[in-house]
């Protein structure tokens, strides 16, 4: 029988507030015996595009390799199933693409606790605009 989750995929941005949802993600993956999937996101200065700047981003892709390789650990002791990459781009849209190109059936990703007197500033969150768009279920974790 299927497991409901085979691949879940979850963004980072190397926060510590992504320990609790890799935490949860180890959990589920380990449940469901399925494969992970690290995402970075790392979003490019429109309309530079000198050499100063592209070794600027592949300095900041080599930091980011080396940050999912420590995360990944977690998942590869538990004898998981863990891929880690890093694309370029807007992050929301982004992190959609890549559940629909990689057939990912759970996003888990770290959220932040609503401010009840600004609702109005909290719908532009990534969290926010990830959870409506994303074709498959999300889990917010704060």
């Amino acid at each position: 029988m299927a497991t409901p989750f085979q691949h879940i995929l979850s963004p980072v941005d190397f926060t510590e507030k992504n320990m609790a949802a890799l935490e949860i993600t180890r959990d589920l993956a380990s449940w469901n015996n399925a494969r992970v999937t690290l995402l970075h996101v790392i979003e490019r200065v429109q309309y530079a595009d000198d050499e100063g700047i592209r070794g600027f981003y592949r300095a900041l892709e080599a930091k980011a390799r080396d940050n999912l390789q420590q995360m990944a650990r977690q998942f590869i002791d538990e004898g998981l199933t863990v891929e880690q990459n890093v694309v370029y781009g807007r992050r929301g849209p982004e992190i959609v693409r890549y559940t629909i190109e990689h057939e990912v059936d759970l996003v888990v990703m770290s959220s932040h606790h609503v401010d009840l007197s600004d609702l109005a500033g909290e719908w532009a969150t990534l969290s926010y605009q990830v959870s409506i768009l994303c074709p498959c279920p999300v889990l917010l974790v704060k």
